[in-house]
């Protein structure tokens, strides 16, 4: 068996309906996203989503390709873009609750093969648990997703608290997957933007996590990092360091590489190296299959780079279902 965490869904009705709403928001959104990604970016991946969009909104195309890739089971989650972290509270609300019911309903066409994960506005923490009952006891989902920030929201955010204690309460997979990065312009060319963004705002989302002792307070709770969980946890020593010399960096109770081994990483690191030094860092009983299905950036043989990467036996059966099916065993539902 083999189960993906880490495949997407576009809800191109939804978007359509944002756009309805607020067409002003949406458009200075897209001006962001044309400067951070820049011109060649953007024609790149416009013809890769074209390419690809039967996959990303198909049951029947998702399966197929599922089927050609030796993936049984897939954790679907929308496609970032769809995160919206401008948007108001009532505009950001309606998205939630709306884009959790269109993932139900797509895994539903295949319950037996796809698990849903939902969203909450994570711009407006006042708004999260309920959005996350929605999600999961609501509308039968595995978890929710969410970016590494939204707004003045970072993942340390003393508000976010109430958000953290239900996610422990009931259990569920909260999936961080960064939308863009705080570096902006910088990585407007080369590709730069996804090749070293989204890497740095997973280890920034991680450290705030970290760092400000959320895991102390919650140290059942199961966050899932894409990526591998960025540049962090090859890098972890010098978080080790700073909390062992800095003050004002000893937030939480121990040092930081320990809480490696109580997070969750996918596998979509590119290099069979480096999913060794993940296992090796993080544990084998952290690490999920993962592809990015089905965009450029993914792998594209997910089962196949976990075999080839010389993991024991027992480590590739936990990495490509039995830690995916244990996240989810003991999860509170409806």
């Amino acid at each position: 068996m083999s189960v993906d965490v880490h495949a997407h869904v576009l809800l191109p009705e939804l978007h359509a309906a944002v756009e309805q709403r607020a067409p002003e928001l949406v458009a200075a959104a897209a001006a962001l996203e044309a400067r951070r990604n820049g011109p060649e970016s953007l024609k790149a991946s416009g013809a890769m989503i074209g390419e690809r969009f039967g996959r990303l909104t198909d049951v029947s195309a998702r399966l197929a390709a599922m089927d050609a890739q030796g993936v049984d089971r897939q954790w679907v989650s929308v496609s970032p873009n769809h995160f919206y972290p401008w948007a108001p509270e009532g505009l950001a609300v309606w998205v939630a609750a709306e884009t959790n019911r269109l993932v139900a309903e797509h895994v539903a066409q295949a319950p037996d093969r796809l698990a849903g994960l939902g969203v909450v506005p994570l711009q407006h923490p006042h708004r999260l648990v309920e959005h996350l009952d929605d999600a999961v006891l609501g509308r039968g989902l595995a978890g929710v997703e969410i970016s590494s920030s939204a707004g003045d929201v970072e993942l340390s955010d003393p508000r976010l608290e109430p958000f953290w204690a239900r996610a422990e309460e009931l259990r569920t997979v909260v999936f961080l997957h960064p939308f863009g990065c705080s570096l902006d312009e910088r990585l407007d060319r080369f590709y730069l933007s996804n090749t070293v963004g989204q890497p740095v705002e997973n280890a920034v989302a991680l450290s705030h996590l970290i760092f400000s002792g959320v895991l102390d307070r919650y140290p059942q709770l199961r966050v899932l990092a894409a990526h591998g969980g960025g540049y962090l946890p090859t890098a972890i020593g010098r978080s080790d360091r700073a909390w062992a010399v800095r003050p004002e960096a000893h937030g939480c109770a121990h040092a930081p590489s320990t809480y490696l081994r109580r997070l969750w990483f996918d596998t979509v690191v590119h290099d069979e190296a480096a999913l060794r030094a993940l296992v090796a860092v993080a544990g084998a009983s952290q690490v999920v299959l993962g592809s990015d299905f089905p965009f450029d950036m993914g792998l594209d043989d997910p089962v196949g780079f976990v075999r080839a990467a010389g993991l024991g036996e027992e480590e590739t059966r936990r990495v490509l279902e039995g830690n995916a099916t244990e996240l989810l065993r003991s999860r509170v539902s409806a």
